[in-house]
């Protein structure tokens, strides 16, 4: 079955962040994701991986300026100099803690989001990501969650893979926002196995643990696996309770964390 990372922006947020990664390790992961690694220096980061035996598995580049509500600049027109520097500074990270896996998060349509600008800087950026071993990914969020998020279905995300035509840019193929966006997970997750690098659960309506809602995952995670993928799925999901608490989920659905 596939091996699950804690999302420590989603899970352990009971602790402050960097306590989040022993916590995690005894709960029995063996992987973490962290859509906002830049809270904490990256030295410190690696630190906590390595005493506690996690392997850091994805980040995000920066959603940007928190003020203005920026989820990224990897698609707005006029901030490549910015998107670049987000982009380095993400490799650093990767470079610091072993991450070989970079989610390039794209920006808001009203803030200036367009498609010819994220292709071109993602053609831009992904020579440099290779030479660092890095893979980049790009993902469709749902317009529920993030209302004007430049990325919103599978097809297009697909559509600008190919115009690309990087060898190290892939999908990152999360099954809730896809459930909310547009359902039919399970034909998609067939359909788009082949260009996927990393896979994220939780379960609507509330995107909480995965036992409970609107998906059956033990079913689901199968099918993950029957395709034969060998990466980390993402647990990004929010607990209904507290953290360890809803850890339960996996043996619900059949599955082992680590």
């Amino acid at each position: 079955m596939p091996r699950f990372c804690a999302n420590l922006n989603f899970l352990f947020t009971e602790l402050p962040f960097l306590d989040r990664f022993a916590a995690a390790a005894k709960a029995g992961f063996k992987a973490v994701e962290i859509g906002n690694p830049y809270e904490a220096p990256a030295a410190d980061i690696a630190a906590r991986l390595e005493a506690s035996g996690l392997t850091l598995a994805l980040i995000n580049t920066t959603a940007g300026d928190g003020a203005k509500g920026e989820r990224g600049r990897g698609a707005l027109a006029g901030r490549e100099k910015e998107f670049d520097a987000d982009v380095e500074t993400a490799l650093a990270y990767a470079a610091a803690t072993g991450c070989r896996l970079i989610h390039v998060m794209a920006g808001l349509v009203h803030q200036g989001a367009r498609r010819d600008t994220f292709v071109a800087n993602l053609k831009r950026v992904a020579p440099r990501a290779a030479a660092a071993g890095v893979t980049l990914v790009i993902e469709p969020i749902n317009r529920r969650d993030i209302p004007g998020y430049f990325l919103n279905k599978l097809p297009e995300a697909r559509a600008i893979i190919h115009e690309v035509g990087a060898p190290n840019l892939g999908l990152q193929f999360d099954l809730y926002h896809r459930q909310v966006e547009d359902g039919d997970v399970a034909v998609a997750l067939k359909e788009y196995a082949g260009l996927t690098r990393h896979y994220q659960i939780a379960n609507p309506p509330d995107r909480g643990e995965p036992d409970a809602g609107e998906m059956n995952y033990r079913w689901l995670l199968g099918e993950i696996d029957a395709a034969g993928y060998k990466g980390w799925v993402g647990c990004e999901y929010r607990p209904r309770r507290g953290t360890v608490e809803g850890l339960g989920w996996a043996a619900a659905c059949g599955v082992a964390l680590g």
